[in-house]
C-alpha cells in the first residue's frame, strides 16, 4: 500500500499542532503521532480528495496495513467507500510471543500474585482510531473535509461541529453543508409526513452531554443507546481500538442525529439532535457554555457529589437554570427502585452503580421525550455563527469570493416561483431546444411522399429554431454565471461551483417537496382506482365511469410530473444552457465567424477536468448535444492532451442503486435520492495515478451513469422507446457496462438488452465491441452465487435464444448473446448484499456491501487492464457515430424486447397476405368492370356496388384477422397490435374502394368522350375541308408564288385548330418515377430505410438512368 507521504502533499505538523498551545506536555506525543502516520513536515498544501480517489495499485492488491503510515491511505478508501469499518482500522502486526516469568516448581499461584517485571516505558501504543480520523480531518482542505464529514454521516457516525486549536475553537460549517438526512414524523392528525432537509438548516431539539472530572461509565455509550443500540455512533473506551493515548479528541463536539421512520417502534417522534463534548468539560469551559446555552435537555455526568468549587458551581448553575437537566452518577449506587429519581422541575437524577443499562437507557429515553414533548428550545447548526468566540470555516478569500458570486446569481431568484425560473432565466433549453431535437429526429423519419420537399422544410424549420435560441443569448443570470466561471480562480470556482449547488438545493427544496406530496397522494389515489377498476362489474356504465376516472388521475399524475421537471433547477441545467447557446451560436451563418463564444466549452472542460459531472445526454430532450459535446471534448484533449480512457457506463432499472454504487465504489457525486434522480446520462472522470498508468496502459477511468430505466411516472411507449434508446446508447459508448438489477430476477433488464442486441445487429456501419457484466443488488442469500448457478445459465440461455432469434430477422450471423455483447456467465455475474444493515433511517451502510464495491471495482480495474481503452478523440468519434446511427434507427426501440419483434414481424408477413387479397380481388374487379364500361354495358359505377363485389374478400380477410388474433400461440402478444392493424385494413379497403370509383369512373367519362368525339368526327371533317378549302383559295389569290409560304400559314392555322378541339380532351399527367418507387417500397418496407437507400448513390444513378429513359422514349413520341 503507497505511503501518503509519497502520493499526497500534507499539511503538515503546524496544522494539528496548533490545536493545542505549544508549552503542553502533549505537544511532543502529537509531534511523534504525526511522525508515525507520514504527516510530519511543514507544507503549505493540504490533503486533498482527488489523491484518494485516484485508481491505484492496492485496488488490484489489497492488503491490510502493516505500517503506520498506510492507516491514512487505508482509512480513506474505506471511509469513501462507506465502509464504517473504517474507525476501526489498525496495523496487522504479528501477535506479540507470551512471555512468562521464572517460576519455582510449580508456584502458579505466586505467579498469579506476583507483579508483572516488564518496564512498560517504552512501550508504544498502538495509535487510537479516533486519532487517525481527526489528523486527517485537520490536514485535510475545506473540499475533503467536507466529503469526509458526509461519508462520515452515511456512516451513521457523529460529525465533528467544534473543533479546538489554540485558542480558538473551530466551527466547521463548510463540511457539514452537504449532510442531509430524510426522515418520517406523524402529524397531530396522524398523517406520516416525509422530511428531507441539509442538517445544518433543520431546527430541532438538542440533547447535550458533558462529563466533569474522570468517569468509571462510557458517557458516549451511553449516548449511543439514544441514537441506535446496535451502532456505535459516538466512539467509546469499548469500541475496538481504543485506548488511554487518545490525543486530538479532547475538547471536541461531535453531533449525531436520532431519524424517526414514522412507526410505533420509533425512540423519539420528531428528529432530535445529540451533541457529544468529548474531555472533561471543565478544561473547555467555552464548548461547555455554548452547548448548555443551546440544549434543550442537558444531561451532566459525574463520577459522585464529590465535587470542587469549580464543579459544584457549573452544577448549581444547571440546576437554577430553566433548561431540563439529568445529572447521572456513575460511582454511585441507589437502592431506588426507579432508575431515575425526579429532583425538581425538569430535573432528574440517576445513578449507574449496580443499574441495569438496558433499563437506565429506557428510563433516560422516557425522561428525555418527556423533556422534549414541553415546548423545547429549538437548536439549528447555522445560528452557531452568531457566537463571535467560533471560528468559522467559511472565512478564507476563496470561499467568500465564491458564496458573494453564488449571493449575486441567487438574487434574481429570490422572488421567482422555481417552475417558471427556467423559462424566464434559461430559455434556449426550453421549448425551443425540444422542438430542435423533435425536427431532428424527424429529418432521419421523414413520412411524406415527396421526401426531399419534407427533408427541406425541416431543415429550414431547424435553422429558424437556431436563430431564435440565438436572440434570446446570455439572460442577466447567465452572464453572471458565465462571468464568474470565467474571472474567478480554480479555488475560488470550486467554491463558486459549491455554493450554487448548495443554494439552488435551499430555493428548490421546499416546492419540490410540496409537489412530491401531491404526487405521492395522486399516485395512491390512482393506485387504488386501478385496483378496483380491474375487478369485473357487471354494469357497463359503472365500468365507463371508472375508465374515464382513471384516465383523468394519471392525467393529473402526467401534469404533476411536468411540474415536478419544471421546479428542478440545478448547476447541470445551467451548464446545459451554456451548450445551447454555443450550439445556436455557431449553427447560424454569422457563428461561423463570430468567435466570440468560443471560450464557453474550455469552461465546461476545466469543470470535467476538476472532477465535476458533465452531461453526456439531455434527459429531458432525449438528446445529445453533440455540436456543444464535441467541442468540450476537443477542448478536454487540448488541455490533457489525447489521454487513454476506459469507459465505464450503469444501466439499470429505475431506484436499483446504480448510482449509490458509482459513488460508493469511486467516490464520486453523482446525484442520489430515491425516484427518479438522475436525467439523461452524465460522465466523469476518475484519474488513474501514476504507478498504475504502466499496468492499465491508460489515464482515466470514464464512468458514465444513466436515469433509471422504466420510470412509472413515464410509463407508456415513449417511455419505452426512450428507455431502448438510452440504453443502446450507453452499452455501445462503454467498453464494460454495469447492468443493475434491484434483487434477482433481471426480466426487465432482459428485455432491454434484447433490443440494445437487435439495435447493434441493425447499425451495422457502427463498430462497437461491448461487454457487460450483471450486479444483483440486495441479494440476501450470502450463497447466492452458488446457488443461482441455474439461474444464470437460464439468463444466458434466454439471452442466446433471443440473439439467435433476432439474428434471423436481421440476416446476422450472431450464434449466442456473447457474438454481440462480450459476456461469461461465470465471471460477470455478481451479487450484491443489501445496503443497509437493519432498516433506514437509522441503518449504518452494511460492511459487506462495501467489500462488494471493492470487489467489482477490482474486477473492473483487472478487465482495464486487459483492454486498450480507447482515446478522447475515439471516444468523440464514437459518441458521433454511435448517436447518428440512433437517429437513423427507429424500428426497433419501440417494442418492449425481441420477441415482440418477431412476432410483429409475424404479424406484418400477415398482413401483406390480407393486403394482398384485398388489392388482387380489386384488380380483379376493375378488370371486369373496365370490359363492361368498354362494351358499353355499364353508364355509371357506385361505391356500393364495388362494396357487394368486394364483400366476400373483406369477410374472407376479417374471418383471418379474428382466428390470428384469437387463435394464435402468441395471442397475448398480438392483441397491443389488434386495433392499429384493424384500422389499416379499414383504411385500405376505403382506399381501395375510392381509387376503384376513381378509375372506373374517369374510363367512363373517356368513352362518353370518345364517342362524342365520334359523333362529330362528320362534322370536325367538314369544317377542316371547308376551312382547308378556304384556306387555299385564299391562298391562290393571294401567294400563289411561295409554297413555303402557304405551307406555314397552313402548319399555324393547323394548331389553332387542332388546339381548338382537343379543349375537351383530359390532361396528360407528369409520371415521378422516384416517388412512384418510394411509395411502392413503404408499402413493403420501414420508410426510414427506404429513404435512407435513396439517398444512396447507387439509388441516385438507378432513377437518372429511369428518367433519362422516359424523356427519350416521349421525344420520339
Amino acid at each position: 500500500m503507497p505511503k501518503p507521504s509519497t502520493a499526497i502533499k500534507q499539511r503538515g505538523l503546524l496544522a494539528i499542532s496548533c490545536m493545542i498551545l505549544e508549552e503542553d506536555s502533549n505537544y511532543s506525543q502529537i509531534q511523534e503521532l504525526l511522525h508515525r502516520l507520514g504527516l510530519e513536515g511543514k507544507y503549505e498544501d493540504r490533503l486533498t480528495k482527488e489523491s484518494f480517489l485516484e485508481i491505484t495499485p492496492s485496488v488490484l492488491h489489497p492488503e491490510e496495513p502493516r505500517k503506520e503510515q498506510d492507516l491514512v491511505n487505508a482509512f480513506m478508501q474505506r471511509l469513501l467507500t462507506v465502509d464504517y469499518r473504517a474507525r476501526y482500522i489498525s496495523v496487522k502486526a504479528e501477535p506479540p510471543a507470551t512471555k512468562s516469568q521464572k517460576l519455582t516448581s510449580g508456584d502458579v499461584f505466586g505467579a498469579l500474585l506476583a507483579e508483572s517485571t516488564s518496564s512498560v516505558q517504552n512501550k508504544t501504543l498502538h495509535i487510537h482510531p479516533m486519532d487517525i480520523q481527526m489528523a486527517v480531518f485537520l490536514c485535510a482542505d475545506p473540499f475533503l473535509q467536507q466529503s469526509m464529514v458526509t461519508k462520515l454521516s452515511q456512516c451513521q457516525y457523529a460529525i465533528p461541529l467544534l473543533v479546538p486549536f489554540s485558542t480558538e475553537i473551530g466551527f466547521h460549517l463548510w463540511a457539514m453543508r452537504q449532510v442531509s438526512k430524510s426522515w418520517k414524523t406523524i402529524d397531530t392528525s396522524g398523517k406520516i409526513k416525509n422530511m428531507s432537509l441539509p442538517m445544518y438548516q433543520a431546527q430541532t431539539p438538542m440533547v447535550a452531554f458533558f462529563r466533569m472530572g474522570s468517569i468509571s461509565s462510557s458517557k458516549s455509550q451511553l449516548a449511543n443507546s439514544f441514537i441506535n443500540e446496535k451502532h456505535n455512533t459516538f466512539f467509546h473506551r469499548h469500541c475496538p481500538g481504543s485506548s488511554k493515548s487518545r490525543l486530538l479528541m479532547d475538547g471536541v463536539v461531535e453531533i449525531a442525529w436520532y431519524l424517526p421512520s414514522g412507526k410505533n417502534t420509533d425512540y423519539f417522534s420528531d428528529c432530535v439532535a445529540f451533541c457529544n463534548l468529548h474531555g472533561d468539560s471543565h478544561k473547555h469551559e467555552p464548548q461547555r457554555k455554548i452547548l448548555t446555552e443551546l440544549a434543550s435537555v442537558n444531561v451532566v455526568f459525574l463520577s459522585n457529589l464529590d465535587m470542587d468549587n469549580s464543579d459544584r458551581a457549573v452544577v448549581q448553575t444547571l440546576c437554577r437554570s430553566t433548561t431540563p437537566l439529568i445529572v447521572v452518577l456513575t460511582d454511585k449506587e441507589d437502592q431506588n427502585e426507579d432508575a431515575v429519581f425526579k429532583i425538581g422541575k425538569r430535573k432528574y437524577k440517576l445513578a449507574l452503580k449496580g443499574r441495569n443499562q438496558s433499563d437506565v437507557s429506557a428510563a433516560l429515553r422516557r425522561v428525555i421525550r418527556e423533556c422534549l414533548s414541553d415546548r423545547p428550545v429549538i437548536f439549528r447548526i447555522k445560528d452557531l455563527v452568531k457566537h463571535k468566540e467560533l471560528k468559522l470555516d467559511e472565512c478564507s478569500e476563496a470561499c467568500q469570493s465564491g458564496k458573494n458570486a453564488a449571493e449575486q446569481i441567487l438574487t434574481f431568484l429570490k422572488t421567482e416561483d422555481p417552475p417558471r425560473v427556467k423559462n424566464k432565466y434559461l430559455p434556449c433549453q426550453g421549448e425551443l431546444w425540444h422542438e430542435w431535437c423533435q425536427r431532428n429526429k424527424d429529418l432521419r423519419r421523414l413520412h411524406s411522399n415527396n421526401l426531399e420537399t419534407e427533408k427541406a422544410q425541416k431543415q429550414l424549420e431547424m435553422k429558424g429554431l437556431r436563430k431564435q435560441q440565438q436572440k434570446q443569448g446570455f439572460s442577466e443570470l447567465m452572464g453572471l454565471f458565465v462571468g464568474n466561471l470565467r474571472s474567478l480562480s480554480n479555488s475560488g470556482k470550486r467554491y463558486f461551483i459549491k455554493w450554487m449547488a448548495i443554494y439552488l438545493d435551499d430555493f428548490t427544496s421546499d416546492k419540490l417537496s410540496a409537489i412530491h406530496q401531491q404526487y405521492d397522494e395522486k399516485w395512491r389515489e390512482a393506485l387504488s382506482l386501478k385496483k378496483t377498476h380491474d375487478k369485473e362489474f357487471s354494469n357497463t356504465d359503472v365500468k365507463i365511469v371508472k375508465t374515464e376516472k382513471l384516465q383523468e388521475e394519471q392525467s393529473n399524475l402526467e401534469q404533476i410530473s411536468r411540474k415536478l421537471n419544471a421546479a428542478t433547477l440545478g448547476l447541470e441545467h445551467m451548464l446545459r444552457e451554456m451548450g445551447q447557446i454555443y450550439e445556436a451560436s455557431v449553427s447560424s451563418r454569422a457563428g461561423e465567424q463570430n468567435l466570440s463564444l468560443s471560450y464557453l466549452p474550455g469552461l465546461a472542460a476545466d469543470l470535467l477536468i476538476s472532477g465535476h459531472p458533465m452531461e453526456l445526454m439531455d434527459g429531458d430532450a432525449a438528446h445529445v448535444p453533440l455540436i456543444w459535446l464535441s467541442a468540450v471534448l476537443k477542448e478536454v484533449i487540448n488541455k490533457l492532451e489525447d489521454k487513454r480512457v476506459f469507459v465505464l457506463s450503469v444501466l439499470g432499472i429505475q431506484s436499483s442503486g446504480k448510482s449509490t454504487m458509482l459513488n460508493a465504489m469511486f467516490g464520486l457525486q453523482f446525484a442520489v435520492s430515491a425516484g427518479r434522480c438522475t436525467r439523461g446520462a452524465f460522465m466523469q472522470l476518475v484519474k488513474v495515478s501514476e504507478e498504475m498508468k504502466h499496468t492499465l496502459k491508460l489515464d482515466y477511468i470514464l464512468v458514465v451513469d444513466t436515469e433509471g430505466l422504466r420510470a412509472l411516472e413515464l410509463s407508456g411507449k415513449a417511455t419505452i422507446n426512450h428507455d431502448n434508446e438510452l440504453a443502446t446508447f450507453v452499452v455501445g459508448l462503454g467498453n464494460m457496462t454495469l447492468i443493475n438489477i434491484f434483487g434477482e430476477n433481471p426480466s426487465e433488464m432482459q428485455d432491454i438488452l434484447q433490443i440494445v442486441v437487435q439495435a447493434f445487429m441493425r447499425m451495422k456501419q457502427v463498430r462497437l465491441s461491448p461487454s457487460c457484466v450483471f450486479v444483483h443488488q440486495n441479494v440476501t442469500d450470502i450463497a447466492a452465487g452458488e446457488k443461482m448457478m441455474k439461474g444464470r445459465r437460464r439468463l444466458q440461455d434466454k439471452l442466446d435464444e433471443m440473439t439467435k432469434l433476432a439474428a434471423k430477422d436481421e440476416v446476422c450471423d450472431a450464434e449466442c448473446f456473447s457474438d454481440v455483447i462480450g459476456f461469461d456467465v461465470e465471471d460477470d455475474v455478481r451479487y450484491f448484499v443489501q445496503l443497509w444493515e437493519g432498516s433506514p433511517p437509522m441503518a449504518p451502510p452494511n460492511p459487506c456491501y462495501s467489500e462488494n464495491i471493492q470487489e467489482l471495482k477490482r474486477a473492473i480495474v483487472h478487465r482495464a487492464s486487459q483492454t486498450n481503452g480507447m482515446t478522447l478523440s475515439q471516444f468523440k468519434l464514437r459518441v458521433d457515430d454511435l448517436w447518428n446511427a440512433l437517429l437513423n434507427e427507429n424500428f426497433v426501440f419501440s417494442f418492449k424486447n425481441a420477441h415482440e419483434i418477431s412476432v410483429h414481424r409475424k404479424l406484418e408477413e400477415e398482413h401483406e397476405k390480407w393486403t394482398w387479397s384485398l388489392r388482387s380481388a380489386m384488380l380483379g374487379i376493375e378488370n371486369t368492370m373496365l370490359n363492361r364500361v368498354s362494351s358499353g354495358n355499364v353508364e355509371a359505377v357506385e361505391t356500393q356496388d364495388l362494396i357487394r363485389e368486394m364483400a366476400v374478400t373483406m369477410d374472407g380477410v376479417q374471418g383471418a384477422f379474428k382466428v390470428f388474433f384469437e387463435e394464435d400461440s402468441e395471442k397475448e402478444t398480438l392483441i397491443q397490435w389488434k386495433n392499429t392493424f384493424q384500422k389499416q385494413i379499414g383504411h385500405l379497403h376505403e382506399e381501395l374502394m375510392n381509387d376503384a370509383k376513381r378509375k372506373l369512373d374517369y374510363n367512363i367519362q373517356q368513352k362518353r368522350l370518345r364517342k362524342s368525339l365520334d359523333e362529330q368526327m362528320v362534322n370536325y371533317e367538314k369544317t377542316l375541308f371547308e376551312k382547308s378549302k378556304e384556306l387555299g383559295l385564299k391562298c391562290r389569290e393571294n401567294q400563289s408564288g411561295n409554297p413555303k409560304g402557304v405551307k406555314a400559314e397552313f402548319d399555324s392555322l393547323w394548331r389553332e385548330w387542332v388546339s381548338a378541339l382537343a379543349q375537351n380532351a383530359p390532361k396528360i399527367k407528369d409520371v415521378n418515377i422516384s416517388d412512384d418507387v418510394i411509395s411502392i417500397l413503404t408499402n413493403f418496407s420501414e420508410r426510414g430505410l427506404v429513404f435512407s437507400q435513396t439517398e444512396s448513390k447507387m439509388s441516385r444513378e438507378i432513377l437518372l438512368r429511369e428518367q433519362s429513359a422516359l424523356v427519350g422514349a416521349q421525344s420520339q413520341q
